[in-house]
């Protein structure tokens, strides 16, 4: 086995980021996570959530759309939170660093709302874990159908088995401890 293989490759240990990112997460619904990159590096990182200073539902032990009996056509409308793609651009924006160019890894596609966001910022790809899934079977179609309309690439991506086994024998241990035996 070479040293090579048993690195996790860039696609999955951003994807991975973008997990680690989702654990932050104030949703009950959907916890989702995101990270910009750009040339191997991670612009801004983002994960579904209310405001700075705003109620959470997580804090509150229930969902404020769904207390509200929103139906799903009108979900976006009445959820309190802000989605981890808008909150990383967001968090880029706040900082005065540019997204253009950048690279998107989501661990759920996009919603039409967002797409038409990453589509106005200039993000070149999109790498996502899964698929939204709508009761709406359309409105699923509408932001994949924007994002390439703007050229920008989609690439749906599940971590492996694998590189995941690898990320969380780093999670469970000591990451800074010597592996091999002092001379």
């Amino acid at each position: 086995m070479t040293r090579d293989s048993l690195r996790i490759g860039w696609d999955e240990y951003f994807m991975l980021l973008a997990k680690l990112a989702a654990c932050r997460s104030t949703c009950l619904s959907r916890p989702t996570g995101a990270v910009l990159v750009k040339g191997r590096q991670v612009v801004a990182t983002g994960y579904n959530g209310s405001v700075p200073g705003g109620v959470h539902c997580i804090d509150e032990g229930e969902c404020y759309r769904r207390r509200l009996g929103a139906t799903d056509a009108e979900k976006l409308s009445w959820c309190r939170a802000s989605h981890a793609e808008a909150n990383a651009v967001a968090q880029a924006a706040r900082r005065g660093v540019a997204v253009d160019g950048t690279t998107l890894y989501t661990t759920l596609s996009p919603c039409f709302s967002c797409a038409k966001l990453i589509a106005s910022a200039g993000i070149e790809r999109v790498v996502y874990e899964h698929l939204y899934e709508s009761a709406n079977p359309d409105r699923d179609k509408h932001w994949s159908d924007t994002l390439k309309e703007a050229d920008i690439e989609t690439t749906q991506l599940t971590v492996s088995a694998l590189s995941i086994e690898r990320a969380l024998d780093f999670l469970r241990s000591d990451t800074s401890k010597r592996r091999l035996k002092s001379a």
